[in-house]
């Protein structure tokens, strides 16, 4: 195992970590590499948007696609390194995005083929037929999110129907941020697979 001799004492560390969440399912696993690392990502993506609820947003973003490809993580090199790598490529993909004016406040989530679906929640300057079709969404997203279970689909509703912001939800909730973040990326992962088996309606 010659690759493992080049990682550092913290980096064999996430390693255990990454094993122990693929092998046993251990939350706990998952929530210590989130801890480790979400400060250092949050602000390496706040440098690259310039904004903070934008900059949450894509960090939860980050550890959502990150843990689903956990799997294909190989010890070559160090956690974080792959971490900060899907980091800065969605960031990326985001600032694109929003520089070609396609970006809107429908996050685009990537299903197993490649393609886009959209959690549409609102949208400026539609036509009639535009208005019909986003009420005609925004019901279908609602139905979706009652399929959630009741917290996760209480952290949903506050965060994209009420638009609360991370500290505004922990206060109603009496949680801590952090706790708040961990449960919203696990209800988007949720949403996510509740998408995919209505793709042919988003």
């Amino acid at each position: 195992m010659e690759e493992l001799n080049s990682l550092s004492s913290k980096a064999l560390q996430d390693l255990k970590l990454v094993k122990a969440a693929l092998k046993k399912g251990d939350q706990q696993a998952y929530a210590s590499l989130m801890g480790r690392y979400r400060d250092s990502v949050y602000f390496m993506l706040l440098k690259m948007v310039g904004n903070k609820d934008d900059a949450d947003d894509l960090t939860i973003e980050a550890f959502g696609k990150a843990f689903k490809r956990l799997e294909q993580y190989t010890p070559n090199f160090a956690f974080s390194t792959w971490l900060f790598k899907i980091a800065t490529n969605n960031c990326i993909d985001f600032i694109r995005k929003k520089k070609n004016n396609t970006f809107s406040i429908d996050k685009p989530y990537e299903n197993d083929e490649g393609g886009e679906m959209n959690m549409a929640l609102r949208s400026d300057f539609l036509d009639p037929e535009e208005t019909m079709q986003q009420k005609q969404k925004i019901a279908m997203m609602h139905d979706v999110v009652e399929k959630l279970k009741p917290r996760y689909r209480q952290l949903v509703e506050m965060r994209y129907f009420e638009e609360l912001s991370y500290e505004e939800i922990g206060q109603k909730l009496e949680l801590p941020i952090g706790t708040v973040k961990a449960q919203l990326f696990r209800a988007r992962e949720l949403l996510l697979n509740i998408m995919k088996h209505s793709e042919g309606k988003f």
